[in-house]
């Protein structure tokens, strides 16, 4: 699997983990002992094992949702390593709330193992405000 390939699949994989189904961006992931993931509903975690339960807890979080659009901020890459800065648009039942539109900044990295690509690292984080900047800009 190439790069865009990967990308285009983690969009229809996040839709089902925002429904909380979190198989299909599972298997978008390394296996490799140096796999990670830091999101919101946890900390940091290394390691298949652990990062694997962290996302099956994530994705339990959330009812009802969707990926939208994914905005690509930066991109850095050699012929084996990637990383990727995003804005992920999501609507989504989080826990016992109302649907809602969010925003997720995230980092991904990626590297090439074998003969596919694979997601070795992400963090994700949400967005507070539309322009964080904003109060920050006269100073």
């Amino acid at each position: 699997m190439t790069l865009d390939e990967l990308r285009t699949q983690f969009t229809a994989a996040a839709t089902a983990f925002a429904q909380g189904d979190p198989e299909p961006v599972k298997r978008l992931y390394s296996q490799a002992d140096d796999v990670s993931l830091a999101n919101p509903f946890g900390p940091a975690v290394r390691g298949w094992a652990d990062v694997s339960a962290a996302l099956d807890f994530a994705s339990s979080r959330f009812r009802d949702g969707r990926v939208g659009e994914i905005d690509n901020i930066a991109n850095y890459a050699t012929p084996d390593l990637a990383t990727y800065l995003d804005v992920e648009h999501w609507r989504a039942r989080v826990g016992d709330g109302e649907l809602a539109e969010f925003d997720l900044r995230v980092t991904t990295t990626y590297r090439h193992e074998a003969d596919s690509w694979k997601v070795v690292h992400r963090h994700a984080d949400p967005i507070s405000t539309p322009d964080p900047a904003g109060p920050l800009r006269d100073r």
